[in-house]
């Protein structure tokens, strides 16, 4: 019975307890391993960033790009820690030295073969709740990404080699190739 609780009642102490070879989220008290990421993932990861923070700059922004490894304590409790693969925070109160206190404005999740579920379902619900402006699924297995507008209430899909929209960037667009 006791190993069933604490199943459901990690908190952040847990993950920063966790050995330095092993990356992990808590979402709900759960937590979830993280499986080394592919050089697809890595180059899409770095495409992306680079593109929106060159962007930002070049506007002379206020919105900061963070890439994983990188904490968000999505809400303001002990039981939930997630490392998007990129946030865009546009509010500087809301960061530290840990990482992001509260909903970045935009989320990015590159999608893996064990992070399906985790992508479109899980942190889908959980950004949403959060405050997440906007939120990406990338997924190269389909080379497609799904865009949830959140504040619109509008879900979107696009093909690789299209040009994206960022809906919290008026007349910005992406290309993932």
């Amino acid at each position: 019975m006791e190993a069933l609780r604490k199943e459901a009642g990690y908190t952040i102490d847990d993950i920063y307890n966790l050995p330095d070879d092993k990356r992990a989220e808590l979402i709900d008290g759960k937590i979830y391993y993280m499986s080394p990421p592919s050089r697809t993932h890595q180059r899409i990861l770095l495409l992306l960033s680079r593109k929106i923070a060159d962007y930002i700059e070049f506007q002379n922004g206020e919105c900061e790009v963070n890439i994983a490894p990188f904490a968000v304590f999505l809400n303001k409790d002990d039981i939930n820690y997630i490392e998007p693969d990129i946030s865009i925070v546009c509010d500087s109160s809301k960061l530290d030295d840990k990482g992001c206190h509260g909903a970045p404005d935009w989320v990015i999740e590159i999608v893996s073969p064990g992070s399906k579920a985790m992508d479109y379902f899980t942190k889908l619900f959980k950004y949403r709740t959060a405050g997440v402006r906007e939120y990406w699924i990338v997924d190269p297995a389909k080379e497609m990404i799904v865009i949830y507008r959140f504040e619109k209430e509008t879900m979107e899909e696009y093909s690789f080699g299209e040009d994206v929209p960022v809906g919290i960037y008026e007349g910005f667009s992406i290309k993932v190739q």
